[in-house]
């Protein structure tokens, strides 16, 4: 006699015939946001976007291939270059798996080409992990999607399963004033008493990306290394004071034993919801996260692993606020990455966020505390350790939040 499907395996077999939802734009807080969930419309809208600028272009990645995905957007560059925009991209250098040569056509073109913490030092353990592209100073597009075929592929291909938005209104110049004060970052090469990890911290610490002022509903927030206060992890910190619901989206997850305090609060006073990664290209990235899950479970969050390819979503829905950019919720992001997250005030987004998030529970793995009491085998436990400690590494160590 064969048993009925547990709800396990039932969300195991419909994620076979996931499919990512289509764009949708929200006007909020005089703001238009297009979001991109799909891979093939993520690639085509970043296209379009370097394709229609007529001034400007400033792009700042953390990992650029050299894979078919990749030569699309650096030709697409190097068009503009050529049909006179000013082009000016930065690529971290742990990320630019193209090499400095693939760029060449663009600096012969006009454009520029700078290499985020080229130098062995303290400030090399400090990676670019923003995404985002500028034209015009009137569009931005922005997310945790990289320029690589990984990350525009289907999940049919095991693509990663991601998010990037187009934002149009007050808060691009945001972006183009923070553009500016990195790119001075990088070019600078001084060696005075203030040292260059300091400088970054400075620029991290005394940063207001209020779109409308000070109490302004869309802030570009930032974070950087030994931040504090202005972080854009302060702003959740507030958030999630007194908040009665949590949907999150993350890939990577090792937050600050105060945060993971914080969400189990927000589970006992109403309701947290934490789609995790089911899979991913480093293992360790699950077990990080396994490792976190008892106490969640135990306050009452309802956890689940998402099922169809690999995960990379960023994404923060607190009542009626949500954070998207590419700030995983790990501690690299939260204490040592320069990293960027748009935050909005804004009940009908909130709400149309959390319903992309019922498209992707609905394929993911509920996991229950039966399922934890089966998989948390002594010898798990310590593998899922052995994983969360070496997350706190450098990337050339661990891999870890490689994305």
């Amino acid at each position: 006699m064969e048993t009925a499907p547990t709800a396990a395996e039932s969300s195991a077999e419909s994620a076979t015939d996931y499919r990512d939802p289509d764009p949708f734009t929200v006007e909020a807080q005089g703001h238009s946001f297009t979001f991109y969930p799909h891979g093939e419309d993520r690639l085509a809208a970043l296209v379009d976007l370097i394709g229609g600028a007529g001034e400007t272009l400033k792009m700042f990645y953390y990992l650029f291939d050299k894979d078919v995905s990749g030569t699309a957007v650096r030709d697409a560059l190097v068009a503009a270059a050529a049909r006179g925009v000013a082009v000016e991209l930065i690529v971290d250098d742990f990320g630019n798996d193209a090499g400095e040569e693939f760029f060449e056509p663009l600096t012969e073109a006009g454009g520029t080409f700078r290499i985020f913490s080229p130098r062995w030092g303290r400030r090399y353990l400090v990676r670019n992990h923003q995404k985002f592209a500028i034209a015009d100073g009137a569009r931005v597009m922005t997310g945790g999607a990289n320029v690589s075929d990984h990350y525009f592929d289907p999940p049919a291909n095991n693509g990663w399963c991601d998010l990037s938005v187009i934002i149009e209104g007050a808060v691009v110049e945001k972006f183009t004033e923070w553009f500016a004060l990195v790119k001075t970052w990088v070019d600078s090469d001084e060696a005075g008493r203030v040292s260059q990890l300091r400088r970054m911290r400075d620029i991290v610490r005394d940063w207001d990306g209020g779109a409308n002022g000070e109490n302004s509903p869309v802030r570009l927030l930032v974070g950087g290394p030994l931040v504090r206060q202005g972080h854009w992890a302060w702003w959740l910190r507030k958030d999630l004071v007194g908040a009665k619901r949590l949907d999150t989206v993350s890939a990577y997850f090792s937050p600050p034993r105060s945060f993971r305090r914080q969400i189990a609060q927000v589970a006992k006073r109403g309701e947290a919801r934490m789609v995790m990664a089911g899979k991913s290209d480093i293992d360790a990235a699950i077990d990080m996260a396994r490792l976190l899950y008892k106490r969640l479970l135990r306050s009452g969050a309802r956890i689940f692993e998402f099922q169809p390819c690999k995960l990379h979503m960023k994404l923060l829905v607190v009542d009626d606020v949500s954070y998207v950019g590419s700030a995983n919720l790990d501690k690299r992001s939260f204490r040592v990455n320069v990293e960027l997250m748009v935050r909005v005030e804004d009940a009908a987004l909130a709400a149309r966020l959390r319903e992309m998030i019922d498209h992707m529970e609905a394929a993911s793995v509920p996991i229950t505390p039966a399922w934890y009491a089966r998989e948390s085998t002594f010898l798990n436990r310590m593998r899922w350790r052995v994983a969360y400690w070496l997350s706190l590494a450098d990337y050339r160590v661990s891999k870890m939040g490689a994305g």
